[in-house]
């Protein structure tokens, strides 16, 4: 069985500024994101919220989107919206952070 290298392992959380993308749309969020390698079908899996903002209510849930940090980007989901406006996010590979 072979792991991960980890020295060019992806971080394992991010809180901050980032920019999501879903078609036309562009807005400047900020996220509080996490995630881990998945060893039973070996991928990294991120998500998070993002924290309500003026815009995402153009977005709906279920939504596939480009979530930007200024460590990277990578696509993800939003779903389901928690009842303070907040957006989940989730993505596999690569996060964005």
């Amino acid at each position: 069985m072979t792991h991960p290298d980890t020295r060019h392992a992806p971080r394992e959380q991010y809180a901050g500024p980032a920019t999501l993308i879903a078609g036309e749309v562009r807005l400047e969020v900020e996220a509080d994101l996490r995630g881990r390698f998945e060893p039973i079908d070996g991928r990294f899996h991120w998500y998070g919220r993002l924290a309500a903002a003026t815009g995402l209510d153009r977005i709906g849930s279920g939504a596939t989107v480009t979530l930007a940090t200024e460590h990277g980007s990578a696509d993800g989901r939003l779903s389901d919206i928690d009842p303070w406006g907040r957006p989940r996010v989730s993505g596999l590979g690569r996060p964005p952070f």
